[in-house]
């Protein structure tokens, strides 16, 4: 009860907005046969991943990468996450095809305690090998408990929360982003991160991870419900 208790801090500000702001969240986690997620083929998830007692999804094998069977483009995923010792995986999105390659831009996750040498732009909750986290150091728990991660994507623009830190807030459009792309290993990858829709990924780079409490809302319908709302004062304050 304790970790719902927790989760729920940091959602029900998101929840409590009007019901007309958002769709309704949906658990990306809820059914044991993972019908919210397929292999890249298309096929069912059948090996590696497991949904354990409690909700908990557990890559314990070689299960390869999964993603969501929706695509997204604005939208908001809450997550509670825990890695293995020395492990690296990540969460992906809009993720489609450069070529023969499925990629998407990415919330890293790794045991960061396990890799000093690395640049933050390589560790938790950043915008893996494109922008660093905004502070010097990431908020995350110990090793044995799950962290609470946050990704928002609205109008161009990503934010990635850990702990409810704020650890990314940037645009994916304009110089700024193709600055980012071309210091990046995907400067080779036309218009990489710029399309507005794709898949959501859960990555395995034969790590063990843990991921539980999984939540997902479409935001595609908040502009034009806020330029209708817009649209209706300003008539209003021309009467």
């Amino acid at each position: 009860m304790a970790r719902f208790l927790r989760l729920a801090l940091f959602v029900l500000p998101s929840i409590a907005a009007p019901a007309a702001m958002a769709q309704p969240y949906v658990n990306l986690l809820k059914s044991s046969d993972l019908n919210h997620w397929m292999k890249p083929s298309g096929d069912p998830v059948t090996d590696g991943w497991n949904l354990e007692s409690g909700g908990v999804l557990h890559l314990a094998g070689k299960g390869g990468h999964i993603i969501s069977r929706q695509k997204y483009g604005d939208f908001e995923l809450w997550f509670e996450f825990r890695i293995a010792a020395k492990g690296n995986s990540g969460v992906k999105y809009r993720v489609q095809h450069y070529g023969k390659q499925l990629l998407g831009i990415e919330y890293q996750i790794l045991d960061d305690k396990a890799f000093p040498k690395l640049t933050r732009d390589h560790l938790t909750a950043s915008l893996y090998d494109l922008v660093t986290p905004i502070s010097d150091e990431t908020r995350l728990n110990g090793d044995d408990e799950f962290n609470i991660g946050k990704i928002r994507v609205r109008n161009n623009r990503v934010q990635h929360w850990v702990n409810g830190q704020l650890t990314i807030d940037e645009p994916l459009c304009g110089s700024r982003w193709q600055a980012h792309v071309a210091g990046s290993k995907f400067s080779n990858k036309e218009d990489f991160g710029e399309n507005v829709t794709g898949h959501i990924m859960l990555t395995d780079h034969g790590s063990e991870v843990w991921y539980r409490n999984m939540f997902i809302r479409s935001l595609d319908c908040c502009d034009s419900v806020l330029k209708g709302e817009h649209r209706r004062r300003s008539s209003r304050s021309r009467r």
